[in-house]
């Protein structure tokens, strides 16, 4: 059975143009990507959980900022990996320069037996949609796509 996550698409009316927030996860293997690297914020489901809770739950968890208002239901994008990514477009403001992420422990170096915290999320950024479709994991591309759709 494939892994479900579900997140939030924050975006925002800038300057006349639509920017959508998009992080960047922490740990060693990310330090040195961009391009496809980012991401909207996410996470994993249990099975039956609800699927919008989660994705609420995970943008707090990492953004350090709640997520309220009017959701608007996305379609499911599937990953490479298989794993089926839910998304709800919301519209807000935060400053991304402000955001902190929970953490996650892993060892590292590999085989070190050292184990370290990373954050979940290293940064975050608001991009008009341009650039995130360069910055977005490739998957999730679907996500900006139906967005502009929506605000047309």
């Amino acid at each position: 059975m494939p892994k479900i996550s579900a997140g939030i698409l924050l975006y925002r009316r800038h300057g006349g143009a639509t920017e959508v927030l998009l992080v960047h996860p922490g740990g060693p293997f990310w330090r040195n990507k961009d391009l496809g690297a980012w991401s909207i914020p996410k996470g994993e489901a249990q099975p039956g959980e609800p699927l919008l809770d989660r994705a609420i739950r995970e943008f707090s968890e990492e953004t350090g900022f709640p997520a309220s208002g009017d959701f608007t239901p996305l379609t499911p994008q599937r990953q490479a990996s298989g794993k089926l990514v839910h998304a709800w477009a919301l519209e807000g403001d935060l400053d991304a320069s402000a955001v902190v992420s929970n953490s996650f422990s892993l060892e590292w170096p590999p085989h070190s037996g050292k184990r370290q915290e990373f954050p979940e999320v290293n940064r975050a950024q608001w991009f008009d949609l341009a650039v995130a479709r360069q910055k977005i994991h490739r998957g999730q591309i679907g996500f900006l796509s139906e967005l502009e759709v929506l605000l047309r």
